[in-house]
């Protein structure tokens, strides 16, 4: 015998958690369990995580607290829609001492085959802190050649790193530098780059003054 709560969710208002709800109350009777409370997010979306499901999150802190022994869902899914959050929320069972069972599938963490459940949990938590590792390392690589070359960085639209000046600026740059009186901070100010780009483009068109009158 133990102390279960139940755990129902629909995504949309049209939607109703009687059958789920019936059919667990039901279970839980002929189990010999005593339903200590029930959870309902009503018209709230499988995509949200845990946090934005407001009952979710109070059976979470409940489980916590050790107000029940077992919390019964009509469906995984119930649980969620995202594998990372679904992760998650078995991880806190199982370091709650919370068991799980699941109708729809027939899951049972109470049976020696559904606690290999937690266990295989556990690998594909690994598996997915993996991913995201690797995805992040993936990230940070493309981020810095893109630095490296002035690319821009087409998913967002948004230039990462230094942002390549036009020839147009480049000319009235040079135009600028050749006026009298004109230093570089001046000029950085008048054409909107910076000091550092101002000097580079002075070093570059000294650079190419010299090397014409070579030839």
């Amino acid at each position: 015998m133990a102390r279960v709560a139940i755990y129902l969710r629909v995504s949309t208002k049209e939607q109703t958690t009687a059958i789920q709800r019936i059919a667990l109350e039901t279970w839980a009777a002929n189990a010999d369990h005593t339903v200590v409370a029930v959870y309902e997010d009503a018209a709230v979306s499988g995509g949200k995580t845990s946090g934005q499901r407001p009952q979710m999150a109070a059976m979470l802190k409940a489980a916590v607290r050790r107000e029940f022994d077992l919390v019964a869902v009509w469906a995984i899914d119930r649980l969620g829609r995202s594998l990372s959050d679904l992760l998650a929320t078995l991880a806190t069972f199982q370091s709650t001492k919370t068991n799980l069972f699941v109708h729809q599938q027939a899951i049972d963490t109470q049976t020696p085959a559904g606690k290999a459940l937690f266990g295989m949990c556990g690998v594909f938590a690994e598996f997915e802190r993996s991913l995201i590792t690797e995805r992040v390392n993936a990230g940070v690589q493309r981020c810095k050649l893109a630095r490296a070359n002035g690319k821009i960085i087409t998913k967002t639209g948004r230039w990462f790193g230094r942002q390549p000046v036009s020839q147009a600026k480049i000319n009235a740059t040079r135009d600028a530098l050749g006026q009298p009186g004109a230093s570089v901070r001046k000029v950085a100010a008048m054409v909107g780059l910076s000091v550092g780009k101002v000097s580079a483009i002075r070093r570059a068109t000294v650079a190419e003054v010299q090397a014409a009158s070579t030839v």
